[in-house]
């Protein structure tokens, strides 16, 4: 019996070292699933991210072919803050730069900061639309009541599919819940 007792020891504690590994791996996955998940969409474009590399500035844009590029905004709806985009949409031509310019406020009574999570449709210009200076995926710092103007300065590169005729860009804004104080975070 003694070597029974023993047996069940040892197996006891070779099944408690197992899962306490399948742990430790399961807790490594979740810590690294976020950065590779934004490996993941850098490289293809997924999740509306766009490739900064993809285009290539042209001396001469492509003068023959207009795009329409549509600007939407929405808020989180329990973020505290108004979207807008200065103009509804624009027409571009590919290889050429343009500026537009969103403003954001902030409602509420107390320093904030909030985040913009873009997305481009269709998915076939994602890799397409290149966003030079852009507000995104930076938090935005905004005092009490405070209302902003923010850049986004753009190219549409020309190997753009010509099926493609219009672009939407659309931004959602969230409150990232941390307040400031004393102008730190």
């Amino acid at each position: 019996m003694n070597d029974s007792n023993s047996n069940l020891k040892t197996q006891n504690r070779s099944l408690t070292g197992r899962l306490l590994i399948m742990v430790a791996a399961m807790f490594a996955f979740g810590y690294l699933l976020v950065p590779l998940y934004d490996v993941f969409c850098e490289i293809t474009g997924f999740g509306g991210r766009t490739n900064a590399t993809a285009a290539v500035v042209e001396e001469a844009p492509d003068l023959s072919r207009e795009i329409r590029v549509e600007f939407m905004t929405t808020v989180n709806s329990y973020a505290p803050f108004e979207l807008s985009s200065d103009v509804s949409s624009m027409t571009v031509n590919p290889g050429k730069m343009y500026f537009a310019t969103f403003t954001g406020k902030n409602l509420s009574s107390e320093s904030k900061v909030a985040v913009a999570r873009p997305s481009v449709a269709p998915p076939a210009a994602t890799e397409h639309f290149v966003k030079i200076e852009c507000f995104c995926f930076n938090s935005q710092e905004f005092a009490a009541n405070e209302e902003r103007a923010m850049p986004l300065q753009f190219i549409v590169d020309p190997d753009l599919p010509d099926y493609v005729d219009t672009i939407t860009l659309g931004y959602t804004f969230y409150d990232t819940a941390r307040t400031v104080a004393n102008n730190t975070l």
